[in-house]
């Protein structure tokens, strides 16, 4: 029996692959096959599964996304500096990817057999917000959060995808809260030696470059960066049959509800 986890520190293959959760690999309880592509410039790749809808966020560089009501050449310098571009279609629709310049995809995929119309997502339609904690618990939780779909923006879909960046040195997810739904963290971070905390229930990680949380559904999962350094979090939800994620599903832990009334300071004496 393959054994379950909750953290992972993937590595790319000699073909520019690095697999995160897959449905049948020790994270397949996240219910979604979500990998990461890097792409020398000129090189193209293709993307369509029979019964699964697929999600193609840009991550840095520039592409040409091709699918069958439309072309568009995108770029994003890195995901600290610019809003995502991507691509979603459903089940049996074909995408097609070319590098114009040394490239990094994140590609979200979940069994689906709903149809949906393809859409490109654009920064403009997922814009950076500072969530309601800005200001809050001792100005020690601002975070930034964009939602490129959600269960408001496609019901079709049975998947969320967005990202969220911390200040440096802030908490993000705080309080601490959980929902039923299985969430996976892809994480970046601005410079190679950043690093932050992963709370997955009980269970606390180090978040680095290019490591993701595998969160199940009902376990608390707060986050932090260490000071100094952005970090970058694409978030990744899935749907559970009857029961989708919506923005008020946010069920906070009852022991910390009292922060939302408290006057924090740093230095009480």
């Amino acid at each position: 029996m393959v054994e379950k986890k909750l953290f992972g520190y993937p590595t790319f293959d000699e073909n520019g692959e690095e697999i995160l959760s897959t449905y049948d690999n020790e994270y397949r309880d996240m219910l979604m096959d979500v990998r990461v592509y890097r792409m020398p410039e000129g090189t193209t790749r293709e993307f369509c599964r029979e019964g699964e809808e697929i999600a193609i966020l840009l991550l840095s560089g520039k592409v040409t996304f091709t699918w069958p009501d439309g072309e568009k050449t995108v770029s994003r310098k890195d995901v600290f500096t610019e809003g995502p571009w991507a691509l979603h279609v459903a089940g049996g629709v074909k995408a097609c990817v070319k590098a114009e310049k040394d490239t990094e995809i994140l590609v979200q995929c979940t069994q689906n057999e709903k149809t949906f119309a393809s859409h490109l997502y654009a920064p403009e339609e997922a814009p950076w917000k500072y969530s309601g904690a800005k200001g809050k618990f001792g100005d020690t939780a601002n975070r930034q959060v964009n939602t490129i779909f959600d269960h408001d923006i496609c019901p079709e879909s049975n998947m969320v995808l967005g990202e969220v960046m911390n200040d440096r040195g802030n908490w993000s997810g705080y309080l601490p809260h959980r929902h039923p739904q299985p969430e996976l963290y892809y994480f970046k971070f601005d410079r190679p030696e950043g690093f932050g905390a992963s709370f997955v229930g009980d269970d606390v990680f180090k978040s680095v470059d290019n490591s993701f949380s595998a969160i199940p559904g009902g376990r608390l999962h707060p986050q932090s960066a260490a000071p100094g350094y952005l970090m970058y979090t694409c978030w990744m939800i899935r749907h559970l049959p009857g029961n989708p994620w919506l923005q008020t599903d946010r069920n906070e832990d009852t022991a910390f509800l009292w922060l939302h009334d408290a006057k924090i300071v740093n230095q009480p004496w």
